[in-house]
């Protein structure tokens, strides 16, 4: 045995890994992981370099595009990295920079007095993560250039032209190899970082541009974190119109604080350090609450105050109702780990604490009315907090649990709460046939009647009235309020919520997640919540039955048994049969709805197909006068008006025209720059592809008979296709459209939603934050105007609506 050990385990075993290939061994080590988040941290990483030669004085434009190919270019006009020789190293500083961890200018206070990418690991790890990178640098009168694979150089250093220009221009193409999940940039993730670095950062200019579809967007705040603050209350009634702003810098610690009071009952509080969101807190937040707290307080003594005013408020009630941004700059911050979500520096906290105990006093004295109005908020709150006071301990006693649950929850049997799960149902129909079809031993059913209460408009002792609010409460038992909420007393690990599939359905789900978002938020941030994902239809022959969650899925299915039955045979006599016919025809339904959609936008079929025929993929091809002109010309046999050819008010640099088709002469569309930006036709260029030869002309079916004979059927169009295989597939079959969970027996509801090895359920997360609390303020606040425009905007994408 131990002749084994020595052999199996010696000198050679150890590994070295050298230069960047322990990147490439661990990226989640450096990045957070290889899914979506870590593949947009990359771009992070760049922009942060080209963030930290703004900071130091040197930078004022940054630029971001995202090509066709999912590569991305990040400029900026700063100082440019060196490009001569590193007089250790035997490399130039660039290539450096480029393939070695830990190598930078942040380490040296001289250069970078405060940093974001303190690790030193940013540019390389992308470089290490990328199947191509070029470096471009802009310095000394000349352009420097050298490219990179899977982070090994690949050219020399060269000079390739002159500028009298700076800057670094960084240009990388993510590993497919390593991130798996996806390689596709989502332009709104992008979009809202490089917005929140312009507003933390209000001398840069932010340009973002996106050539897949032609979006682009311009980043510049001179009001800085005022107007952050302004731009997180554009959708809420604020107490005070204009925010509260205190700055100082002590200690090297520069601190930069906004905040403003609105008519709600939440808290919203987003924290940066060095421009690094610091989701966790950490002392600068503590240092900011404790000082909030106590300025409040001791403003509330003063004989200004009414006596009937005067009454001691916590942190709680002084926070109600309050969007603020803390930004501070720490020159060494000590974050926990390379994700940097909380700052640990105890100093900061003193810095933070003492700033804000000075100026914010100062301004609650210099106005008393915004002062007064803030108040009469913390002490409505602190009132609240006092009627709430024996309500917030639902589930502290087994009595009391089991009086307020009395006839509503079906309790499971297990004791194991990382096995239980908890299903929130509508109404008592569903709860009725949940409860007979679950599994008893791990499953317990919570009906809930009608609709809960919008926790988005109401205080918490409001809340805490309703009976439906109450039940929920004291199932979970974890309690609620933040002085009372236990996350170790969760007894149950899987709450699924499930509803019915129409409005009154989507609507109760939405007042649920608004509920577990505002009161219950780390139910959500450790993935306790889930949505139950009950099938859309029921298709039965004869015994059999099958179920499907979309019409997607039913469609793959029918053409699946299609492809059992029939052949297909074009016009020009090419057959289609066998897994072939099951790609057109999904292909052709897919088709089908974007040229739908686009009809709901005044784009006709025939105008679709025309666009598509006539290679309009971009919105810079409507630059070209010539182009535009050519496409009217086009146009004029199959248009009855065509308006003349004009510049285009919303995109200047591009030309558009009106046209009219014949014979829909009620119908205008504007041919222009706008069409190849719509997703849904960037999907039809995508199909029209391999489609294009099946959208003319007519086709016969041929269908094997149960007697083995052959049937032949003709479809004029392929609109007509589609259509005839459903017909025909459907034959002996009966389709069962569920709009309401009452409708399944219980064998139903468990073989389909409940049975863990059958169901689909969607874990609820949360990407980000701000867009998220953006997103609950709009649809369930008090402000109608917003709520309106988002339905406006977003209308047309609803395809199938039950009321």
């Amino acid at each position: 045995m131990s002749e084994l050990t020595e052999t199996s385990y010696g000198a050679e075993q150890i590994k070295v890994l050298d230069g960047l290939e322990a990147v490439r061994k661990r990226p989640s080590m450096y990045i957070g992981n290889t899914g979506v988040e870590g593949l947009h941290h990359l771009i992070y990483e760049v922009v942060d370099n080209s963030i930290d030669e703004a900071l130091a004085g040197h930078c004022d434009q940054i630029s971001i595009v995202i090509h066709e190919d999912n590569a991305v270019t990040v400029e900026d006009n700063g100082r440019g990295i060196p490009v001569d020789m590193h007089p250790t190293e035997n490399m130039s500083a660039l290539e450096l920079v480029m393939t070695t961890l830990h190598a930078g200018g942040k380490f040296d206070h001289s250069t970078y007095k405060v940093s974001g990418g303190l690790h030193g690991v940013g540019v390389s790890v992308v470089n290490a993560l990328s199947v191509r990178t070029v470096a471009q640098v802009q310095r000394n009168g000349k352009i420097y250039r050298q490219t990179y694979e899977y982070g090994m150089r690949t050219s020399e250093l060269e000079v390739i032209g002159t500028s009298e220009q700076t800057g670094t221009s960084i240009s990388f193409k993510p590993d497919p190899s390593i991130f798996t999940e996806t390689t596709v940039f989502e332009y709104e993730i992008v979009k809202n970082r490089m917005r929140e670095l312009a507003f933390l950062n209000k001398n840069i200019h932010i340009t973002l541009k996106d050539e897949r579809d032609g979006a682009e967007n311009s980043f510049h705040f001179d009001g800085g974190i005022v107007s952050y603050v302004e731009y997180l209350n554009r959708n809420r009634t604020t107490v005070h119109p204009d925010p509260i702003l205190i700055s100082g810098e002590r200690d090297t610690v520069q601190v930069d604080i906004c905040l403003q009071y609105f008519d709600g009952y939440s808290e919203r509080l987003f924290s940066f350090v060095n421009n690094i969101n610091t989701k966790e807190g950490g002392s600068h937040v503590a240092g900011f609450r404790a000082a909030l707290t106590k300025c409040i307080n001791r403003y509330a003594s003063d004989d200004i105050i009414p006596k009937h005013l005067k009454e001691k408020m916590g942190g709680d009630d002084v926070r109600e109702g309050l969007t603020c941004v803390i930004s501070v700059r720490v020159p060494n911050p000590q974050f926990e780990g390379q994700t940097k979500t909380k700052l640990g520096n105890s100093e900061v906290k003193s810095i933070v604490e003492s700033l804000c105990n000075e100026k914010l006093g100062a301004y609650l004295e210099q106005n008393p009315a915004v002062a007064r109005g803030i108040l009469n908020k913390a002490v409505e709150a602190a009132r609240a907090r006092e009627a709430a006071r024996k309500a917030r301990d639902l589930s502290r006693t087994k009595s009391n649990i089991s009086v307020m649950m009395a006839g509503k929850l079906a309790e499971c049997q297990s004791k194991n709460p990382a096995e239980r799960e908890l299903f929130i149902v509508e109404g008592d129909s569903a709860g009725g046939s949940a409860k007979q079809g679950r599994d008893r031993a791990i499953q317990a059913i919570l009906p809930l009647r009608g609709k809960i209460m919008n926790v988005e408009k109401a205080r918490f002792d409001k809340i805490l009235d309703s009976e439906e609010i109450k039940q929920l409460v004291a199932s979970l038992g974890t309690g609620i309020g933040s002085e009372e909420f236990d996350l170790e007393k969760l007894r149950y690990h899987k709450i699924i919520i499930m509803t019915d599939a129409d409005v009154d359905g989507a609507h109760i789900r939405t007042l649920l997640l608004t509920f577990f978002y505002r009161q219950m938020l780390p139910l959500i941030e450790n993935g306790h919540v889930y949505i139950g994902q009950p099938p859309l239809y029921r298709l039965g022959k004869g015994k059999k039955e099958q179920y499907f969650l979309n019409e997607e899925e039913l469609n793959a299915y029918l053409y699946a048994q299609a492809s059992q039955l029939m052949r297909i045979r074009t016009e020009q006599e090419v057959e289609i049969a066998e897994d072939e016919l099951v790609t057109v025809l999904r292909k052709l339904s897919a088709f089908e709805r974007v040229v739908a959609y686009l009809e709901r936008l005044n784009i006709q079929e025939s105008m679709t197909l025309f666009l598509l025929d006539s290679d309009v993929h971009s919105a810079k091809q409507f630059e070209k006068r010539e182009f535009v002109e050519h496409l009217a010309e086009q146009l004029k046999n199959r248009a009855s008006q065509i308006g003349s050819i004009h510049s285009c008010a919303w995109r200047p640099a591009c030309f558009e025209f009106d046209v009219t088709l014949a014979g829909q002469s009620h119908m205008m569309a504007t041919v222009g720059p706008n069409i190849p930006l719509i997703n849904e036709y960037r999907h039809a260029l995508d199909l029209y592809k391999t489609i294009n030869p099946y959208l003319n002309g007519s086709f016969t079916l041929s269908k094997t008979g149960g007697t083995g004979q052959e049937s032949q059927l003709t479809a004029e169009n392929w609109h007509r296709l589609i259509e005839l295989v459903r017909e025909e597939t459907f034959k002996g079959s009966h389709l069962q459209r569920y709009k309401g969970l009452g409708e399944m027996n219980p064998e139903q509801l468990w073989d389909t939603t409940m049975n863990p090895t059958n169901r689909t359920l969607i874990q609820v997360k949360i990407d980000d934050v701000e867009v998220t609390d953006d997103m609950f303020t709009t649809l369930m606040g008090d402000k109608v105007e917003p709520r309106r425009e988002f339905i406006q905007n977003h209308a047309l994408e609803v395809a199938d609506l039950d009321i």
